[in-house]
């Protein structure tokens, strides 16, 4: 993996409102007749982290919020640090996932496997971003889509900050490339996702993806030349 890729643990901090609690939301995932079924449903306690991504889904469909709240756990720092990736906008990155996160809280009982459950919701905030980006007036990006290293001050300083200074040198570059680009980039190098994943998502092809994936790393091979 690259550095970056070995460096990066995540995004800040963030706290999302489950999907459930945003008013005129239904109580449930699926559909509204479903709801009517099974509204009001007591789940037995579920061992969450070790279920596997479909078996997430299937719970949370038949209206499992714990199960989603794993499926949340899981997925929503990596949808930010896409969607921040595209926006270049931290604030606005949380507010397209929340807005995603009730889309698929909403469409959980029509998930039907084709694709792995990271790449449909991925999917779901790529048209959240495409949405948000119609409506805003484009504005500066001050916020950072690598944010921090993994290794602990205490106890190895000169790593951190020489992490964190590659990291900051790495965002400078990622913020100058168009934001189709640096999506690519952060999708495969940071989130490590397959190339016919991230076509799907960005709705393109993979021949495309590997086109903006190798001007990236140029880019970032070509700026960050001292770091080599």
């Amino acid at each position: 993996p690259s550095r970056v890729g070995r460096v990066v643990c995540g995004v800040r901090a963030t706290v999302l409102v489950h999907p459930s609690l945003v008013p005129g939301v239904p109580e449930i995932g699926s559909s509204p007749a479903a709801h009517g079924e099974r509204g009001g449903r007591r789940f037995p306690p579920l061992d969450a982290p070790s279920l596997s991504d479909r078996s997430l889904a299937v719970a949370a469909a038949a209206g499992d919020r714990g199960a989603f709240d794993e499926i949340v756990r899981r997925f929503a720092p990596a949808m930010i640090r896409f969607a921040e990736s595209m926006l270049a906008d931290h604030g606005a990155a949380e507010d397209v996932v929340q807005d995603s996160l009730v889309v698929a809280w909403t469409r959980i009982g029509d998930f039907r496997h084709d694709s792995a459950l990271r790449t449909w919701l991925f999917g779901i905030a790529s048209h959240k971003v495409i949405d948000h980006r119609r409506r805003r007036i484009p504005r500066p990006g001050s916020d950072h889509v690598v944010d921090r290293a993994c290794t602990d001050p205490r106890t190895d300083p000169p790593r951190t900050c020489s992490d964190a200074a590659f990291l900051a040198a790495v965002d400078e570059v990622l913020g100058t490339m168009p934001p189709r680009q640096r999506a690519c980039w952060v999708l495969r190098e940071v989130d490590g996702m397959r190339i016919v994943d991230i076509a799907d998502i960005l709705f393109t092809t993979p021949g495309a993806v590997r086109g903006q994936i190798a001007r990236a790393r140029a880019t970032l091979e070509a700026r960050l030349n001292a770091w080599t």
